[in-house]
């Protein structure tokens, strides 16, 4: 008799808000593609108060893994038996595989970013970079960056989260990065000689797609590359102020689907075809 298998193989992502992000578009392509029946991408809204029960049902539904976004990424490394070194470094994950009940984590939004620099034919290396925000996707940029041999770092981050930012500052200076901390308080002046400007905030994200981070867009020059990481909408009102100014900029499609790629790579031991991935992006989002 034929074998039988109705066992789904879960994995998805812990958010607060989830509704808009697009991940299961992406992941469910590139699982169909790849021949993966069983394979199921849930997008679960887990207050910041429950992930500790959310950990909890990961482990009892078996699921492979999961995703952790806004605002996870730091908090999840209290459940974690084992985190990768980058993690470490970092201070925040955005994936964990599930190894029968043993947790692994790992951060891949600053190797999906660094990516997407490179296809759109930028070299950090010896740059002078500004990173709007703190949070896990700045640290993990900031951090991967820092790698790569940018010259120098400036995070621009709130007051009420100053103590953040000086953790971050301590691991990039210990990576030989020239990194500066500027307070956030009012309108920020993009610095004179700035190579590449990142919005590394959640403000732009869907729904709240008017929403602009408050800097002064006039110092925003052509000479510069402006990098968004928000997927949804693909092209922000940040971009669009970026465009008018003469300045080259990217999406934050590309890293979410770079770094979504390695996650599955992971979960599944086998490499998805982004083209199809990103294909399925664009017929539900748009571009």
């Amino acid at each position: 008799m034929k074998e039988q298998n109705y066992l789904d193989c879960l994995v998805g992502v812990f958010g607060h808000p989830a509704a808009e992000n697009p991940g299961v578009v992406i992941q469910e392509a590139a699982f169909a593609d790849m021949g993966l029946k069983l394979w199921r991408f849930l997008t679960i809204d887990v207050a910041p108060d429950a992930l500790e029960d959310a950990i909890k049902g990961l482990k009892a539904f078996k699921m492979k893994g999961i995703n952790c976004t806004i605002p996870h990424k730091l908090r999840a490394l209290e459940y974690l038996d084992e985190i990768s070194e980058s993690a470490k470094l970092i201070g925040a994950v955005n994936m964990i595989v599930n190894n029968d009940g043993k947790l692994y984590g790992e951060n891949t939004d600053g190797k999906g970013f660094m990516m997407s620099l490179k296809n759109s034919g930028i070299d950090p290396k010896s740059k002078k970079v500004v990173v709007l925000g703190a949070g896990g996707a700045s640290r993990a940029i900031c951090v991967e960056l820092a790698l790569a041999g940018t010259k120098h770092i400036t995070v621009v981050n709130r007051p009420e989260d100053k103590e953040l930012a000086e953790s971050l500052m301590k691991v990039l200076k210990d990576l030989d990065t020239e990194a500066v901390y500027a307070e956030w308080s009012g309108k920020y002046n993009v610095p004179e000689g700035t190579d590449i400007l990142v919005n590394a905030t959640s403000i732009g994200l869907y729904p709240n797609v008017n929403e602009l981070p408050n800097i002064n867009y006039d110092t925003i020059t052509k000479n510069m590359f402006v990098q968004d990481v928000i997927p949804n909408p693909a092209v922000t009102p940040f971009l669009c102020e970026a465009e008018k100014r003469g300045a080259k900029w990217q999406t934050g499609v590309g890293m979410l689907i770079n770094q979504a790629g390695i996650n599955i790579e992971m979960w599944t031991g086998k490499k998805p075809n982004k083209e199809v991935m990103f294909a399925a992006y664009k017929k539900a989002v748009g571009c």
